[in-house]
């Protein structure tokens, strides 16, 4: 065991006009300590999850957790950034400093607001994500990079547009149950196979239903040393982690593998000493519909170019053998950059204390697996967790 998971707290995502980082950063915070049941003054550590790259003028943002609470003064407090796995970033830094036994309580927020920024420029901000020199000029932004990787898997695999649909249709009926969720609609697979005024073509053969949300919202945890963690009136253990970094530039690497996603997933289920069939459920990286179908292939849930046999065979809906995203995932919770790692360990944790919203909990939750994707698969964060009991 490396950490447990003791408190937590979580906005709703979406445009919430009325909040600013400031006041995300703060609320969860607050509330977080609160579910833990400790004060302020216990803390030892923050870490902060924040990608901002243009979203906010205020780009110096770890203090800000201070605003919480007057005892946070003077605590070690550190903002991570590593493009879109910048919470699980946080979550693995704050995991890491109580396993050097630098901290024995470390309190980790992971926040962003993009719907204040014109949308043009939150394309460039996303596009920041990418390696500019081969990539800057990519019409469509970042969805337009991931846009040519849906068209060469493709080229190479054969058209999977029905895949891509049923990916999108799955998460959406799932975000319906999820009272943080962006978009609580189900859509059906109808509306998100065909092209109309509502649902057009953004980048190659992606739609917009095909494609995560602007966002909103913050989450925030708190991480306590497991010793000290059997004392609490709940916990959750952050049983192993996986981080695996690659190249930046695609043209590096066979984009079409995601190695890095795949390495980060050997290494934490080495780790835990567990295999992905043990698992109860996965929240993963849906930041586009072709990244969860690709996600399937580098975890080693099918083999190269058969992950539409897992969504198309029932695999991954949350009654399926190893369900994925039962909370919606990015394309229906939404995806505030800096605070999605974070929701995604919250919403686990959740799970596997039984106390996920109704309609949302799986049944008998166990183990988690969570992955978390920086880029076009060069951040690749991993973690798995499993309940105190």
């Amino acid at each position: 065991m490396t950490a447990s998971i003791v408190g937590w707290a979580h906005t709703p995502f979406g445009k919430l006009g009325a909040e600013t980082v400031e006041s995300l950063v703060v609320k969860v915070a607050t509330d977080a300590l609160a579910d833990a049941g400790i004060s302020a003054g216990d803390v030892d550590e923050i870490v902060l999850g924040h990608f901002n790259a243009g979203f906010s003028a205020q780009d110096f943002t770890a203090s800000l957790v201070l605003q919480a609470d007057p005892e946070l003064r003077f605590k070690p407090a550190t903002r991570v950034e590593n493009a879109c796995a910048t919470g699980s970033a946080a979550v693995h830094q704050g995991v890491r400093a109580i396993a050097s036994g630098a901290a024995k309580i470390v309190l980790v927020v992971g926040v962003e607001q993009m719907t204040h920024t014109p949308g043009l420029e939150v394309g460039r901000n996303l596009l920041r994500a990418s390696y500019l020199p081969e990539d800057g000029d990519t019409p469509g932004g970042f969805a337009g990079v991931f846009g040519k990787i849906a068209q060469a898997y493709f080229q190479k695999y054969g058209d999977q547009s029905d895949a891509l649909a049923m990916i999108a249709a799955k998460n959406h009926k799932n975000g319906v149950a999820n009272p943080y969720a962006q978009i609580r609609r189900d859509f059906g697979y109808d509306f998100c196979r065909s092209e109309s005024e509502k649902n057009p073509f953004v980048a190659g053969p992606l739609k917009r239903t095909d494609c995560s949300p602007v966002s909103d919202g913050a989450a925030a945890l708190v991480l306590m040393d497991v010793e000290t963690a059997r004392s609490m009136r709940r916990a959750v253990n952050i049983r192993a982690t996986g981080h695996a970094q690659d190249f930046l530039p695609m043209s590096k690497r066979n984009i079409l593998d995601f190695e890095g996603c795949t390495v980060a997933w050997q290494r934490a289920l080495a780790k835990a000493g567990v295999t992905l069939s043990d698992l109860s459920f996965v929240e993963t990286h849906d930041c586009f519909t072709v990244a969860e179908l690709i996600e399937y292939e580098a975890m080693g849930l099918t083999p190269k170019g058969q992950g539409a046999r897992a969504i198309k065979e029932g695999w991954t809906r949350k009654d399926g053998k190893l369900p994925i995203n039962p909370s919606g995932g990015l394309k229906a919770k939404g995806h505030p950059i800096g605070a999605t790692g974070v929701s995604m360990h919250v919403l686990s944790a959740m799970q596997l204390a039984g106390e996920a919203p109704e309609g949302m909990q799986i049944r008998d939750a166990r183990l988690a697996g969570i992955f978390n994707m920086g880029g076009t698969a060069v951040a690749n964060y991993v973690s798995i967790l499993e309940p105190v009991r």
